[in-house]
């Protein structure tokens, strides 16, 4: 339905995109992951026609909307990371002003304005101005702008960004239910790790200008097939037990977690006992340990060597 190929972006000397190849089937959810600076809001605007990138091309329905830009606007939907309303004006007032915009006009418009607060569950407040809404109720009237020509395609950059879990959770339930029950299409960048394991079929991780992963999240989490991650709880925190554990043959990664570490190793049977023991000579008391098979987030970790938030 929507593919992008060889898309690159540069700025001068800067290559904020470098060869991204990524598609859409109809009706998937696919979740686009990498830490800032990866270039997921630079490919992002390219694929909106907002950007011109300096070589490569995406199309739709196999049509370069590059050349033809208006073969996608119609059908597409973007929810931008930064919110873009008029706060001066109400809620009621920001949606009809970008219904017209997308062409709804008279009982049409009025029907889809009330449809989509419903939607968004802001009906009661529509006649507030958008200045006087906290974070999450700004967040959802931003995702709403951009449903009220009923698209093909949503895009969204970020959406849950500084707002309460309440409104993050409405936020995703609302997602889920577009892709799930109105089979909208959607491409969804998030920093919060959990937010793609709920929503996303599909999965890409984006680094340094590039698709450096892809798959399902199954797919994406069998590259640590052979390892398992070890929480490690200790009294008092430890650089030297850092160090040990660091320098064991079978460690990959230590990563310090609140009250301990997360360790991710080679799978063995002698590795708890070797993580105590290791403890032991160094006078670290260790109050609790427990072992999980590779989560999403550790393959991102695995992969950058970053957080998602760094």
């Amino acid at each position: 339905m929507l593919e992008v190929e060889g898309l690159k972006k540069t700025y001068k000397t800067t290559k904020a995109v470098d060869g991204v190849q990524l598609y859409l089937n109809k009706g998937e959810s696919v979740g686009l992951l990498g830490p800032n600076g990866a270039g997921k809001s630079t490919t992002i605007s390219m694929m909106s026609t907002l950007i011109t990138p300096t070589s490569g091309d995406v199309r739709y329905n196999k049509k370069s909307v590059l050349k033809h830009p208006d073969i996608i606007r119609p059908v597409l939907g973007v929810v931008p990371q930064e919110i873009a309303l008029y706060e001066e004006l109400t809620a009621y007032e920001n949606m009809r002003f970008f219904g017209k915009i997308y062409g709804l006009s008279g009982r049409k418009l009025e029907n889809k304005v009330d449809e989509v607060l419903e939607l968004v569950g802001l009906s009661d407040r529509k006649k507030e101005r958008i200045k006087r809404y906290s974070g999450g109720m700004k967040r959802r009237i931003n995702i709403a702008v951009a449903l009220m020509h009923e698209p093909e395609v949503l895009i969204m950059d970020e959406p849950t960004v500084g707002i309460d879990p309440q409104s993050r959770s409405y936020i995703l339930d609302m997602v889920r239910k577009l892709n799930r029950e109105k089979g909208m299409t959607v491409l969804y960048t998030s920093h919060y790790m959990e937010e793609v394991e709920r929503l996303c079929d599909r999965v890409y991780i984006m680094d340094h200008g590039h698709i450096i992963a892809s798959g399902t999240k199954d797919e994406l989490k069998s590259i640590l097939s052979g390892e398992e991650t070890v929480f490690v709880e200790v009294q008092q925190m430890s650089l030297k037990l850092v160090e040990q554990l660091v320098a064991h043959e079978a460690i990959q990664k230590v990563t310090e977690v609140e009250k301990g570490y997360k360790v991710i190793a080679t799978k063995g049977e002698d590795l708890l006992a070797d993580i105590f023991k290791l403890a032991s000579t160094i006078d670290v008391k260790i109050t609790g340990i427990h072992v999980q098979t590779p989560t999403l987030e550790d393959v991102f970790l695995h992969l950058t060597g970053r957080k998602l938030r760094d």
